[in-house]
């Protein structure tokens, strides 16, 4: 049976790495993972208690293909708090995990063929998603200079039908400050073309709040997630911000692509919102570990990195150490029993001299892993 052009996407790199780590580990070997983005902490543990009642109470079943109307009236909530804007809960979408979103957002928004444009290095499955829904995704080469995000000069000319940035970014952690959401913004928009904002590690900043593209317009989409501030990777549920006349377009394709989100995960992120003890002690452990990479990284060795504003990761050059950041990965695997993320995964092009290091797990795994990469530097 054939399968069709469309389908013909790239791996998501780092989840080999996982399954080699994994590999590695049923070999009775110990590895310290710094390859995947996924805190250590679960779920809030009242969150997970109040699911329990939750089913003690009843069946759990279909909800409305927009979410619940409670969960999108405390997302809407979380902007004022945020932000301090009053967003109308009609324009909150509740997603299967922020991967949902992009399904949605990018149906909704795009036309076979269209052009979207997306920063380098960034997320991976931005790419693949484009591709496999018969879009056209356009690598936007970043600069060390404008902290890896892209900047209106990149697409200056590109016929794009769309923008898509992250603000902290995946894998540089960078984030974009008000004028420059702005200036992507406004130059998107006079292009004629659609902005969307991945905002997933929104929460997660260490010196300045990030800033939200709703705090400078309201016709854009703004994508979230319940997986990294929130702590909540495998539940699998997410949120978007639509204009007010996109809302009915957005709930069509939900009902028909995934009738509506997990009941079960919208009623813990619900609770988890109000889990502030435990998601600011999620933050401590993340500002310790940051501090230690800082630190230990340039020790190692890796002194070309990127300055992490937010989010868990540290992006570094490697190109003075290898031309080959998949076989290094494999290397220091192998060697140093530590998991990092070749940075192909990011930049087809130039992610061949990059590796991104995520430091989302425990603090005392954290440092082991450098001492690790210190030795194994050492021995090189």
């Amino acid at each position: 049976m054939r399968t069709s052009t469309r389908s013909d996407v790239d791996p998501f790199i780092v989840m080999d790495v996982m399954e080699a780590a994994r590999a590695a580990e049923a070999a009775g070997r110990h590895i310290i993972h710094m390859e995947v983005g996924q805190p250590g902490t679960g779920a809030p543990q009242s969150a997970t208690r109040a699911l329990a009642a939750a089913m003690a109470d009843g069946p759990l079943g279909y909800t409305v293909a927009l979410g619940l109307p409670e969960l999108r009236a405390r997302i809407a909530r979380l902007y004022g708090d945020w932000y301090n804007l009053d967003l109308d809960p009609a324009r909150v979408v509740v997603t299967s995990g922020a991967s949902g979103g992009f399904i949605l957002a990018f149906n909704a928004l795009f036309d076979s063929g269209d052009r979207v444009g997306i920063g380098a290095p960034g997320y991976p499955s931005y790419r693949q998603i484009l591709s496999a829904l018969g879009f056209q995704p356009v690598d936007l080469p970043t600069s060390d200079a404008n902290r890896l995000q892209p900047v209106p000069d990149d697409f200056a000319g590109l016929d794009l039908q769309g923008l898509l940035v992250a603000s902290p970014a995946n894998p540089s952690g960078t984030m974009l400050d008000r004028s420059a959401m702005q200036a992507l913004v406004e130059a998107t928009q006079g292009a004629g073309a659609s902005f969307i904002s991945d905002e997933i590690y929104h929460g997660i900043e260490y010196e300045a709040k990030a800033v939200s593209a709703l705090e400078v317009s309201d016709d854009v989409y703004v994508i979230n997630s319940f997986s990294k501030y929130f702590s909540m990777t495998g539940w699998r549920v997410g949120w978007m911000v639509v204009p007010e006349d996109h809302v009915r377009v957005v709930e069509r394709i939900a009902q028909n692509m995934f009738i509506c989100p997990s009941h079960a995960s919208q009623v813990v992120a619900l609770a988890a919102m109000d889990a502030d003890d435990e998601l600011q002690a999620n933050m401590d452990v993340y500002r310790a570990n940051r501090a230690l990479m800082l630190e230990g990284l340039p020790r190692a060795g890796f002194d070309k990195i990127a300055p992490p504003d937010g989010s868990f990761y540290v992006y570094a050059d490697v190109s003075e150490l290898t031309d080959d950041s998949r076989a290094f990965a494999a290397e220091i695997l192998d060697k140093a029993g530590v998991a990092v993320t070749p940075g192909l995964d990011f930049d087809p092009v130039r992610g061949h001299q990059t590796l991104r290091f995520s430091y989302a797990r425990s603090t005392e795994d954290i440092a082991e892993g450098l001492r690790r990469l210190a030795d194994f530097m050492a021995r090189r």
